[in-house]
């Protein structure tokens, strides 16, 4: 059998070695870049038993209409973790939400069992860092296996879907956006890539047709700025946490709640649940006060929200905001439009933006800004000046 992967970043690259290894004919086309693989007009004369291509690859692409079945490379990560799956598995993807709701379900869980996430994977409950990968569909492949040689439970966040062979999915957030040039929606995407896990989880207002076990956050949780409430099949209770005011804490521990309610776990330990690095962690540094919201979902939203919490902690402090994209690896970018939303908003005192393009246009509305490429970069030149506040906003694996 002769395969053919579409896409050699991203995760391609992993699949087509999974599959060499499986004994299958592999044939890749480097689909963005031209650099690796095979040319599409060679690939295009050649025969193949199926093709296997990543959701945010134009639809129009002429190998997708080849006459050839298609699979996504969601699907193929999932054939791939083979027949011996962990116990339990969860799947968790969603444009916002996605670490903080893992890292906060791995807070619940019992014995051994492998956390991956874009922050590393992780072996509990040492606690011991195996790894960093990205969160494509093929990074969830090696922490499955893993997970299930220690007879343990596995949480994998995903990016723009899930590999659908979970026994519970979890869509995180109803947020959308346009994907695959435009053509496509990645919350669609994301949706149908749910459909074969054994039950999903998700945000009020969105069901999936068709699923005989899907379940809303809502239907199981309630919550206020000081405590949550849950019910659900004979575990109820409540509990206070003081991160709950924000909301980009407050959906993801929702949503560990219901999840945790779900696979017969009572979340009331999430009061003891800590902020996790660059989301929203505070520190104080000769005098000023460090606000860091940088991390691989960091948004528009997640960075007002960060700026406000800031300015109640210390109320008519000066505020620095750095700002920005510095790896081309994230997977959902920090758009242009989105960051110049934030700033007019934010109204800061001073300015860092991060680009990894430094002509872009944009920039020219900002004369007084300090330009750097990373947030490393950024963080080193940021003053700490007693009195003021540091908001670091940067986009970035975390």
């Amino acid at each position: 059998m002769c395969l053919l992967t579409l896409d050699t970043i991203h995760g391609g690259g992993v699949i087509a070695s999974a599959l060499r290894e499986r004994g299958y004919s592999v044939d890749s086309v480097d689909v963005y870049r031209g650099s690796e693989g095979i040319a599409p007009e060679k690939a295009m004369m050649n025969s193949y038993s199926c093709a296997i291509a990543p959701v945010h690859l134009d639809p129009a692409y002429p190998l997708l209409h080849a006459g050839m079945p298609v699979i996504t490379h969601h699907q193929a990560a999932g054939i791939l973790m083979g027949p011996d799956l962990p116990h339990p598995m969860i799947e968790i993807t969603g444009a916002a939400g996605k670490t903080t709701t893992a890292y906060a379900l791995a807070h619940l869980m019992r014995g051994d069992g492998i956390l991956h996430t874009s922050s590393g994977t992780i072996r509990y409950p040492a606690h011991e860092m195996l790894g960093r990968s990205s969160i494509t569909p093929a990074s969830l492949i090696s922490p499955a296996q893993q997970a299930h040689s220690l007879g343990g439970w596995f949480i994998g966040e995903c990016s723009l879907g899930v590999s659908g062979r979970g026994d519970l999915g979890i869509l995180t957030s109803a947020d959308d956006y346009p994907i695959a040039a435009g053509k496509r929606s990645a919350l669609a995407a994301k949706c149908e890539s749910l459909k074969t896990c054994r039950t999903v989880l998700l945000p009020d207002g969105i069901r999936l047709d068709h699923h005989p076990d899907q379940h809303t956050v809502g239907e199981i949780v309630s919550c206020d700025e000081r405590s949550i409430s849950y019910e659900y099949n004979g575990i109820n209770g409540s509990f206070d946490h003081p991160l709950l005011s924000l909301k980009g804490y407050r959906i993801p521990l929702m949503t560990a709640a219901a999840a945790a309610c779900i696979l017969g776990i009572d979340p009331s330990p999430l009061s003891s649940f800590k902020p996790l690095p660059g989301r929203m962690q505070t520190a104080i540094e000769n005098g000023c006060l460090i606000v860091d919201t940088s991390n691989s979902g960091t948004t528009c939203e997640t960075t007002i929200e960060a700026a406000l919490y800031a300015r109640r902690i210390q109320p008519d402090s000066p505020l620095h905001l750095v700002i920005g994209q510095d790896q081309h690896a994230v997977c959902e970018n920090f758009a242009e439009s989105d960051i110049k939303r934030a700033i007019a908003e934010i109204h800061p005192d001073t300015l860092t933006l991060v680009t990894m393009n430094p002509q872009a246009e944009f920039l020219s509305g900002y004369p007084d800004a300090t330009l750097t490429s990373s947030l490393e970069e950024a963080g080193d030149q940021a003053p700490r000046t007693p009195g003021t506040i540091l908001l670091l906003a940067v986009k970035t694996w975390r």
